[in-house]
């Protein structure tokens, strides 16, 4: 007998948010001053019409008082001694617009603390940022391909095997100025 496989589907992140919302007693209004998230942008998300970034569920997710993982969570998962994602499972923040995928490898009750990531970026891509909170650190490491790493106006090429550590509280920005993709493995530590 084979077994099928199904894709996993995301997390009803909507639902969850509404619920407690609504269990807090909380109006739209009041959960988008506190999260600094716009109305329109939580009743999307509410209605499933939009997905948060890590960095808008953090938010809502400290609002709220809960960690990320409990608005993140759709059914609860058993304990298990390992537990192995699935490549289509690990979560991604394309922007291909501007060339970079973001594979999110880091688990989402750390995001906002300590999170990594795998960068893959086309050739011409770029992964612009602007300042992060004070203190926050990056360190990427570049695992092919070349990239110039821009932070503040300076500017440092990276090759293969490199390292770079910076300040992410200022503006920095990630360039694949190369023909190839490139790939880099990401660490952002806020302080």
């Amino acid at each position: 007998m084979k077994k099928t496989i199904t894709p996993a589907t995301p997390p009803e992140v909507g639902a969850t948010l509404q619920k407690i919302r609504l269990k807090r007693g909380l109006t739209l209004d009041d959960l988008s001053r506190a999260a600094g998230v716009s109305k329109s942008m939580l009743s999307q998300i509410e209605r499933e019409k939009a997905n948060p970034t890590i960095a808008v569920a953090w938010r809502l997710a400290n609002a709220l008082g809960i960690g990320i993982e409990e608005l993140l969570a759709g059914e609860a998962q058993a304990t298990e001694a390992i537990h192995i994602l699935e490549p289509h499972e690990t979560p991604t923040l394309p922007g291909v617009h501007a060339g970079y995928v973001l594979r999110i490898l880091g688990p989402m009750e750390l995001a906002g603390k300590y999170e990594w990531y795998e960068l893959t970026l086309a050739p011409q891509g770029e992964l612009v940022s602007q300042p992060h909170d004070p203190g926050t650190k990056e360190y990427l490491t570049l695992l092919h391909g070349a990239v110039d790493v821009e932070v503040d106006g300076v500017k440092k090429k990276l090759k293969t095997g490199g390292t770079a550590r910076y300040m992410a509280d200022k503006s920095h920005a990630i360039r694949n100025a190369g023909k190839t993709e490139a790939k880099a493995l990401l660490v952002v530590i806020h302080r």
